[in-house]
């Protein structure tokens, strides 16, 4: 497996998607064996994952939106997090 950098590329595996549950008022991240509850920004840097945006752009647009000093960080340990359990390709 290659590792993440940011010139990556992500995007969700055939399989795995982003759904709103409008009972719930929540995001998840569906997937064959079950689902993820997702918080705003979670959901924010998995819309961009589409194959389209590089982790720099990602990076870049969370950055706009929130001020928060270590947007960078969170956004690769959110992204590990969902490769590590195989829901991300690069």
């Amino acid at each position: 497996m290659s590792n993440i950098d940011l010139d990556s590329y992500p995007r969700l595996v055939r399989g795995a998607r982003l759904f709103w549950d409008n009972v719930r008022q929540q995001q998840f991240l569906l997937f064959p064996e079950g689902a993820l509850v997702l918080n705003q920004t979670a959901t924010d840097i998995l819309k961009l994952c589409n194959g389209q945006h590089s982790v720099t752009n990602i990076v870049s647009t969370l950055s706009a939106k929130y001020s928060h000093p270590n947007i960078e960080t969170d956004v690769f340990k959110l992204l590990n997090k969902i490769k590590q359990r195989g829901f991300l390709r690069l």
